[in-house]
C-alpha cells in the first residue's frame, strides 16, 4: 500500500460503523460502543481524522481539545489497519489534525497509554523527537485506584511545548 495515495479527511457520522470495525481489528485498543464511535466522527470531526485508501478506511485518529486547556490536544485513539502499519500513517494523521485552523493555538499533545502498548510508546516518542519537544509521563488512571483492577494503568503522556513550524514539518517526514 502506498501511503502517499491515502486521503486524509475529517470524518463524518457515516463512518462511525467503519471506525468501530477498524478499532476492533486493532488490539490492544479498547473497543468503544458504536455509539461512541459515531459521536467521535460527528462531534469531534474537527479534531479527528479518517484515512481512506481506495475508498477503504485504513486509519482513524480521534482527539479533542481539552476545554480547560485550549492549548492541548488530547489524542483519544489511534487505529491503523494492518496493511498500513509501519508506513508513518499515524504520524501523518496526527499532523493533519494539528495543522487544522482549530488547532493553531495547540502547543501540547496528550494521550494515555498502557505500559504494554509498545507501538503507541514508539509513535509518541517519535512525535516528541520530531517536534523537538519534551515527553513527560505520569500515571493518569491507576489500575487499582481508578480501574477496579479490570484494566492496566493508563499513563498520561504529555508532549510539548512545540510550535506550528515543527508541526508543518511532520507531514513531510
Amino acid at each position: 500500500m502506498n501511503v502517499d495515495k491515502v486521503i486524509l479527511k475529517e470524518p463524518q457520522a457515516g463512518l462511525g460503523s467503519l471506525v468501530h470495525r477498524l478499532i476492533s481489528r486493532c488490539p490492544p485498543l479498547d473497543a468503544n460502543s458504536m455509539y461512541c464511535n459515531l459521536l467521535q466522527t460527528h462531534h469531534f470531526s474537527k479534531t479527528s481524522v479518517a484515512a481512506l485508501y481506495q475508498s477503504q478506511l485504513v486509519g482513524f485518529v480521534s482527539g479533542y481539545v481539552i476545554p480547560e486547556r485550549p492549548d492541548t490536544l488530547f489524542i483519544w485513539q489511534v487505529a491503523v489497519d494492518d496493511q498500513a502499519r509501519g508506513k508513518g500513517l499515524a504520524r501523518k494523521m496526527i499532523a493533519e489534525i494539528l495543522q487544522r485552523p482549530g488547532c493553531h493555538h495547540v502547543n501540547y499533545l496528550e494521550t494515555s497509554i498502557t505500559a504494554s502498548n509498545v507501538g503507541s510508546w514508539s509513535l509518541f516518542q517519535s512525535l516528541a523527537n520530531k517536534l523537538e519537544a519534551e515527553l513527560d509521563k505520569s500515571v493518569l488512571f491507576d489500575r487499582d485506584r481508578h480501574l477496579d483492577d479490570l484494566h492496566d494503568t493508563e499513563y498520561l503522556v504529555r508532549i510539548g511545548p512545540f510550535d506550528q513550524f515543527k508541526v508543518a514539518s511532520l507531514i513531510n517526514q
